[in-house]
């Protein structure tokens, strides 16, 4: 397994090397100072994995683990930092591991002995298979208990300040998950047509003025629609014109 090292402290730097290189079937390829040059060294050095720091000058390694996260391949990921309140992020950031400096060799040795049995494919995988299921049902609690509404009955969600409603036929449901999350759980299901709104596809009928320079949505199933915001009336339009 080839591996890069990324971290602004040389000291920090020579510690890690000194402890890869005395793992079995690790070859350390190079270091970097930055996410910079790390961009550089792993378009050229092809690592399997990235031994990196969270906190450093300009691009901290979260954000650079976000970045290659968008790639088809990218390196897997062990960070490494002095700070632990950084795991949740770290972990949102798909890391495969987490170490606290100064780096323990038991801890490392752990760690590259589960990524020497994992190739990149299988690693991607893996991550594919964390990522939460769609979900086909909403439900609430309230003082009459839990309520369920299937996602297909809904024709669009709505917050109100802190509250978002997921409106149907027969009325609304107050959920918990904001616009947000439901805009990327359910992107193929769902359009954006304000700020506060997401309306369902297959239930989009059209557009009506809603007063001189204002207009909503059609849906089927609901009297009234939620507005459109100017920012988003060519979109939607756009997909009008091509039958959603």
């Amino acid at each position: 397994m080839k591996v890069l090292i990324v971290d602004d402290e040389p000291l920090a730097r020579q510690r890690a090397a000194r402890l890869l290189q005395e793992l079995g079937g690790i070859e350390l390829v190079g270091e970097a100072a930055n996410a910079e040059q790390a961009l550089a060294e792993i378009e050229r050095l092809q690592p399997d994995a990235l031994l990196l720091d969270i906190a450093m000058p300009g691009i901290s390694g979260i954000d650079l683990a976000q970045q290659l996260a968008e790639r088809e391949s990218s390196p897997a990921i062990v960070f490494c930092t002095a700070y632990d309140e950084y795991a949740l992020a770290a972990f949102d950031a798909q890391a495969v591991a987490y170490l606290l400096k100064p780096i323990q060799r038991e801890k490392l040795t752990a760690v590259f002995s589960r990524l020497t049995r994992l190739n990149k494919a299988q690693i991607a995988a893996l991550a594919d298979l964390e990522t939460p299921a769609q979900r086909s049902q909403l439900s609430s609690s309230g003082p009459q208990g839990i309520s369920v509404l299937p996602v297909s009955a809904v024709r669009y969600f709505h917050a109100d300040n802190k509250y978002v409603s997921a409106v149907h036929p027969d009325g609304e449901l107050l959920i918990d998950d904001s616009l947000r999350d439901l805009e990327q759980e359910f992107a193929s299901q769902f359009l954006r047509i304000h700020r506060n709104a997401l309306v369902a596809l297959q239930y989009l009928q059209g557009i009506e003025r809603h007063g001189v320079a204002a207009y909503r949505v059609k849906l089927q199933g609901v009297a009234v629609g939620p507005q459109i915001s100017r920012r988003y009336l060519p979109a939607l339009r756009a997909r009008l014109s091509k039958g959603i």
